[in-house]
């Protein structure tokens, strides 16, 4: 008789993590997830069994792990902070319980690997040559994965453009374009006119990972894809996407405005989050897109929500559209540490 496959997740109180819980118990997976206060994340999605541990700590995560033929590292330092010291100890920590196991490892990946001499459009193989530090970082938690496939684990990495949805914590749409729990009435665009910009809604990369987990066996051990998304060709699709279901929603116009850089100039010394978003303007100066013919020969299509369903269901779960959304502000006014 078959046995319920057992898939760990780290970071399952973050905006990926819990739609990648949510989305692999859908389809029978039976799901662990550490937590530091496992009571307070029960009130997480149903079917998780909630394990008291830190993703910092090897022997919580090698004891969380056992028996597990999978494990979703969706785990991130809270509003950018400490990403030097925290991100590779946990990465390899979860490589260690993954080798252990012989599991798969899925990682959701970013742009960040990239520099401009690989723009505009980037395929798995485009040259990575970042110019920040997270840039950086990510570039060697990807070295390391690879390096894994050698002892035992293997790898699946789903690399996708600015995240956005019901429960996204450190992206430009809850931080930057609006902001969450308050009516819009602005929405601070931080792209230069006419440059294209690409997003990509959490549920949908989600739906992407759990059904190339499902093919896994047919994957290389170390395996590499990019989504498509939502492409926004002259950076005024998203703007425009917010002002209509705004509109429709509580029947405001917001207006539209360009981000204000200078203020975070002059607060990124004593802003950790600011300074970040400082380093990763270069993102918004030029067209950004991914290449997602290798996933499409995979699956034969992408996951994919309609645009104005996808902003709908976001600004309800940052709590911006009034009575009836929801009163969970996201994930980022709290830590999406395991």
């Amino acid at each position: 008789m078959a046995t319920t496959p057992l898939a760990l997740l780290l970071g399952a109180t973050g905006g990926i993590g819990s739609e990648a819980a949510r989305q692999l118990g859908e389809a029978g997976w039976q799901i662990r997830a550490l937590a530091r206060n496992p009571v307070a994340a029960a009130a997480q999605p149903d079917g998780i069994r909630w394990i008291q541990g830190d993703a910092m700590n090897r022997d919580d995560v090698m004891q969380a792990a056992t028996g597990c033929s999978l494990i979703v590292h969706a785990v991130n330092p809270p509003g950018y902070r400490r990403w030097a010291e925290l991100v590779l100890p946990m990465l390899d920590n979860t490589i260690a319980a993954a080798c252990a196991q012989g599991a798969t490892v899925v990682l959701p990946g970013t742009v960040y690997n990239f520099g401009p001499d690989a723009f505009p459009l980037l395929t798995e193989d485009s040259p990575q040559h970042p110019v920040t530090r997270k840039g950086a970082i990510r570039v060697e938690m990807e070295r390391r994965l690879r390096e894994a496939t050698a002892q035992g684990a293997r790898v699946i990495i789903v690399r996708a453009g600015d995240f956005f949805g019901p429960r996204a914590g450190n992206n430009w749409f809850s931080q930057g374009l609006v902001k969450p729990g308050k009516p819009v009435g602005t929405i601070s665009y931080p792209g230069a006119a006419g440059v294209g910009h690409q997003w990509a809604y959490l549920p949908d990369v989600a739906r992407t990972m759990v059904e190339l987990v499902a093919r896994r066996d047919s994957l290389p051990a170390f395996a590499t894809f990019h989504m498509a998304g939502h492409w926004d060709a002259d950076g005024t699709q998203m703007a425009a996407a917010i002002r209509r279901v705004v509109a429709r929603r509580t029947g405001r116009k917001p207006r539209v405005s360009a981000f204000p850089w200078w203020l975070l100039t002059l607060a990124a010394p004593f802003v950790t989050t600011f300074r970040e978003m400082m380093e990763m303007r270069y993102l918004w100066r030029g067209p950004v897109q991914m290449d997602n013919r290798r996933l499409l020969s995979v699956l034969g299509h992408e996951p994919h929500t309609g645009l104005d369903e996808a902003v709908e269901a976001a600004l309800d779960g940052i709590g911006c559209l009034g009575p009836g959304a929801s009163a969970d502000h996201g994930p980022g006014r709290r830590s999406q540490r395991a």
